[in-house]
């Protein structure tokens, strides 16, 4: 995944623009809005920060990260949202659980 040659990056169903580094959230950021979320997924897609620069940054886990990537992936930026999330992972896991 890379920026294409108007600096877009293509994730899944969302074009997200690459955020300089002023644009990123602050270090210290203990709220995690959805639109904070994409803007480091998008510096990491974008090259403007490496995933262990970004988890450090953040203190967040591999895990973490990849999971918000994911949600953009999938659900786009409403997949970012913590009561979204809860339902998305309820709906997956229910199909599941009915073809036993």
């Amino acid at each position: 995944m890379g920026l294409s040659e108007k600096g877009f990056l293509k994730a899944g169903r969302t074009t997200m623009l690459a955020p300089p580094m002023l644009d990123l959230p602050p270090p210290e950021t203990k709220r995690w809005v959805p639109r904070r979320k994409a803007q480091v997924v998008a510096a990491v897609r974008g090259g403007a920060l490496s995933l262990n620069d970004a988890c450090e940054r953040y203190a967040l886990t591999v895990e973490e990260f990849l999971s918000w990537q994911r949600a953009i992936d999938k659900y786009g930026l409403a997949g970012l949202r913590a009561t979204h999330a809860q339902e998305y992972r309820t709906a997956m896991v229910e199909p599941a659980a009915k073809r036993q």
